[in-house]
């Protein structure tokens, strides 16, 4: 199949071919929109009886339907009794004048020649005074009336519309300017503004009819029935999920079902549309997630922050923290995994790796350190060292001394401290000394006024913490944060595309 050259998307094209292999139909038409185009179908309308070409001068490039007469009585659109009955009559009195002409001549017979006809146009000069004087045009259409008037001034060459209608519809005036032409200026002109009058019926409550319910219940049909396909389809794919959750899954779909705010339809043809690529929503999607979190993540923030300070102070003045730091046994109890404290190994793995592999490795510059601190520091402050320094035999013993006090103190600090770690009798002496420690600090810690003050204090450093904290946030700004995180990521994707 041949496709113009203005389609030119891979997956339209696609689908076409797959609808017309569905199909199989007798030919194709691509719309191109041109205005020949507009012309050529708007003429075949008209030929086949659908349209209904209005006057051009009144309502160029216009058509009238022959559907809006099924349609209207869906929403209550009737005729307007009164100017229908108005048409009724002038089409008797045109009748009377083409079986008045098909007697005599073109030229009317005076009108006690023709009573019938002149009692018919004194009737409908009096229901034109009726028209003007009841106008039975809605408000939103009062400029219809003003037109009407309007031309047939215009026409007639009357100062007022009163005059106007009477001198129009007189024996006299038809007559003289040819009453075939003034009926043909009538039926053009004037007539299709009159038809096209209209009221709608109410119900008992006041409200208009409609009746669109009917035209639009085949449809949700068919989209009751495509939703619960797809449900179907996505339970049988998860059946983990419930029939409310999978429901969920499809929820712009429920907008098709509405038969009320039908324009919210809109959403889930756009994301259809979206989903099978005929349309492009991220950028739009991820504009409304930034706007969402430069709107949502400032105040979630502060009320997370402030919120964790307010539960803190809290829990201060009821005793809980003091409790938790002074009696270690009402603790709540820590669940440690595979039965062991990691904490405590890993202190345990990092001093072990510190003494017997880093030290060794370092001890040389421990001892050049002591060594500097010693001669230079330490032994240059007695009197007599520096002069003793340059004496010719014994000038370098101080330094020799001092590099052998460097080197045993190095060592045998090594030694002392590799003993004292691997020493058990060491170890539970410190967990003693650390036990008495805590023990002691607990004593007194637990007189009332040290424990209410450090509550008072404790309860008065998050109350500023909290409103700096506060403050802070209304200085941030939060955009820039967005845009700096959104950065990153920008980068970070650029790096991982670089590495494929």
């Amino acid at each position: 199949m041949e496709f113009p050259a203005y389609i030119k998307h891979r997956k339209i094209r696609a689908w076409i071919t797959e609808m017309v292999e569905l199909c199989q139909p007798d030919r194709v038409y691509f719309c191109d929109g041109s205005q020949e185009e507009y012309d050529r179908l708007c003429q075949e309308l008209v030929d086949a009886g659908t349209f209904i070409r209005l006057n051009p001068e009144l309502r160029p490039n216009s058509y009238l339907c022959r559907l809006v007469q099924i349609y209207d009585p869906v929403k209550g659109i009737h005729p307007h009794p009164e100017t229908q009955g108005y048409l009724e009559w002038v089409a008797a009195v045109e009748a009377q004048l083409a079986q008045a002409e098909s007697q005599e001549n073109t030229q009317l017979a005076p009108p006690t020649e023709v009573p019938a006809l002149a009692a018919s146009l004194g009737e409908l000069r009096l229901l034109s005074q009726r028209l003007m004087q009841h106008n039975p045009f809605s408000s939103q259409e009062n400029a219809i009336l003003e037109t009407i008037q309007q031309s047939l001034q215009t026409r007639t060459g009357m100062a007022t519309p009163s005059a106007a209608f009477d001198r129009f519809w007189s024996q006299d005036h038809l007559t003289q300017a040819n009453w075939s032409a003034e009926l043909e200026f009538w039926r053009q002109q004037i007539h299709p503004l009159i038809n096209a009058n209209y009221y709608r019926r109410v119900n008992r409550f006041g409200h208009p009819v409609d009746y669109f319910w009917l035209i639009d219940l085949p449809f949700m049909i068919i989209f009751a029935i495509d939703l619960a396909l797809r449900i179907r389809g996505i339970r049988q794919r998860d059946p983990q999920l419930t029939w409310f959750e999978s429901i969920l899954r499809r929820w712009y779909d429920l907008f098709l079902l509405f038969p009320f705010w039908r324009w919210l339809r809109v959403i889930p043809v756009t994301l259809r549309l979206h989903q099978v690529g005929l349309i492009n929503l991220a950028p739009l999607e991820a504009e409304v997630q930034r706007d969402f979190a430069l709107g949502f993540a400032g105040e979630l923030i502060q009320v997370v922050g402030v919120h964790a300070i307010d539960l803190s102070q809290d829990a201060i003045r009821r005793g809980d923290v003091m409790q938790w730091l002074l009696y270690p046994k009402l603790r709540r109890e820590y669940i440690q995994v595979n039965n062991q404290n990691e904490i405590s190994i890993i202190v345990k793995r990092i001093t072990n790796i510190i003494i017997h592999q880093v030290i060794p490795q370092i001890q040389p510059d421990l001892e050049l350190f002591l060594n500097y601190t010693l001669h230079h520091i330490i032994l240059e402050q007695f009197p007599g060292y520096t002069q003793l320094r340059y004496a010719p035999v014994i000038g370098r013993l101080p330094q020799r001394t001092t590099e052998r006090i460097t080197k045993n103190l190095s060592e045998g600090a090594y030694q002392s401290l590799v003993q004292v770690w691997e020493d058990p009798e060491v170890a539970e002496m410190t967990v003693n000394l650390a036990q008495n420690f805590r023990d002691a600090l607990a004593t007194e810690l637990k007189k009332k006024h040290n424990v209410q003050e450090i509550e008072d204090l404790l309860i008065d450093l998050l109350e500023e913490i909290k409103i700096n904290y506060v403050q802070r946030l209304t200085d941030v700004d939060i955009e820039q944060i967005v845009d700096e995180a959104e950065r990153l990521y920008r980068q970070r994707e650029g790096g991982a595309r670089s590495e494929l």
